[in-house]
């Protein structure tokens, strides 16, 4: 790849990225009061984060049944609420210790 051509590409990045962030400040400059519509934004990001991340979870290991249980003991301690750190580390001992058993 030359010089010139990994320029533009950061170029064309930068600016999508910036448009992408700027675009709802220009266009929304009152405040949203509609209550479905604040509550749709708000969820937004955790939607797309989902949506992105959760396909790719159980292609991580050799065994799908490894992933699978490492996904269910993610969600598990999710649900109850634990911290990030907490989560990581249950889900990778759950998924460790499922794909040494299987």
């Amino acid at each position: 790849m030359s010089a010139a051509r990994l320029i533009l590409y950061i170029f064309v990045m930068a600016a999508v990225t910036y448009l992408i962030r700027m675009l709802p400040t220009v266009l929304f400059r009152k405040t949203i009061n509609s209550v479905f519509i604040r509550s749709f934004l708000y969820y937004i990001p955790y939607a797309v984060l989902a949506a992105m991340t959760i396909p790719w979870v159980f292609y991580a290991m050799q065994d799908i049944w490894a992933a699978v249980i490492g996904f269910a003991a993610a969600v598990v301690m999710a649900l109850w609420g634990k911290s990030l750190v907490a989560v990581a580390a249950v889900t990778c001992a759950a998924a460790l210790a499922a794909a040494l058993m299987l």
